[in-house]
């Protein structure tokens, strides 16, 4: 069985000009375009979690590919919640990768 585990490192402070910029803004210049991007990508993830289900249900293996792809898109989207919860300073990547 494979673990997916998230870690971050909280910041010990953040600085408050960022801190605003993202409360007042951080819908516009993260939400918008990590937003659209993850709705794409979280279709393709749901659609691949039908298909690896039945892969799971014959084979009793989950195909690392599927696997990969599904956990990057889970990994994506709680960096960018990580992010607009204030947990981190460091703006997420577009992609799903460490």
């Amino acid at each position: 069985m494979r673990d997916l585990q998230f870690t971050f490192n909280r910041p010990e402070k953040i600085s408050r000009g960022l801190l605003l910029l993202r409360l007042f803004f951080g819908v516009f210049y993260v939400g918008i375009p990590h937003g659209i991007a993850l709705m794409f990508r979280g279709f393709a993830a749901s659609c691949v979690l039908f298909v690896a289900f039945w892969a799971v249900l014959f084979t009793g293996q989950w195909p690392e590919r599927m696997y990969s792809f599904v956990s990057g898109t889970y990994r994506w989207c709680m960096r960018v919640t990580a992010y607009l919860a204030f947990l981190t300073d460091e703006y997420p990547p577009f992609s799903g990768k460490e």
